[in-house]
């Protein structure tokens, strides 16, 4: 066994073998059971979840995050920009991960799997608003949004905010996801996301 090895398995098991998930604090106590806080070297699930309900909550939140940058692009049935050539890199897109949460740890001097949380708290609306048909007329209404909902919508929006001011950017994909990120983690209305999450709320405030 490695040198490597030994010391990984005295230090216990942490996300890419240098941070821990488990040291991280959830404010939010309607997202604790839908946020998977579990430690992974490399992301394995590979769909083993995927007949379950709610199979979401199973996967470590940083493989959530991986997965949903395979379609950073895409939004809703046509695609507003195009993210297919993502598709199938995942282990470019895990080290694409790691560079930038070695970035928010020198910028932040935080945990960065704390920073990707506290992110998805800041970007995951309470409330939105629906859409209904009544006789002939359409008519919206404020709802509740589930927590599953919330943290799909969070990881969403962060990777799209992302992957948008990438492509109108000179910076390359590392630098734009750990801004983002920590932008995010600090409430900044600037993250798309954050920006997203405040608009729908608004609306469904009207809404009422």
């Amino acid at each position: 066994m490695s040198d490597a090895a030994k010391l990984e398995l005295e230090d216990g098991l942490k996300t890419f073998g240098r941070w821990d998930a488990e040291e991280v604090e959830i404010e939010d106590d309607g997202l604790v059971r839908y946020v998977n806080l579990e430690n992974i070297l490399a992301p394995r699930s590979k769909g083993r979840h995927s007949e379950r309900q709610f199979y979401k909550s199973d996967v470590p939140v940083v493989e959530r995050l991986l997965n949903r940058m395979y379609v950073a692009g895409h939004r809703g049935k046509k695609h507003y920009i195009d993210s297919g050539h993502n598709t199938g890199s995942s282990d470019k897109l895990w080290k694409l991960i790691e560079d930038a949460f070695e970035i928010i740890e020198e910028e932040t001097g935080e945990n960065p799997i704390q920073v990707l949380v506290t992110a998805i708290e800041n970007s995951s609306p309470a409330e939105e608003v629906v859409t209904y048909q009544r006789g002939g007329v359409r008519a919206r209404k404020a709802v509740l949004v589930s927590p599953q909902r919330r943290i799909d919508l969070a990881l969403r929006l962060l990777v799209q905010g992302a992957y948008e001011k990438r492509l109108a950017s000179s910076e390359d994909a590392v630098e734009t996801l750990a801004n983002e990120l920590m932008l995010a983690a600090d409430g900044d209305d600037s993250a798309r996301a954050v920006r997203e999450k405040e608009r729908r709320e608004r609306e469904a405030e009207g809404a009422r």
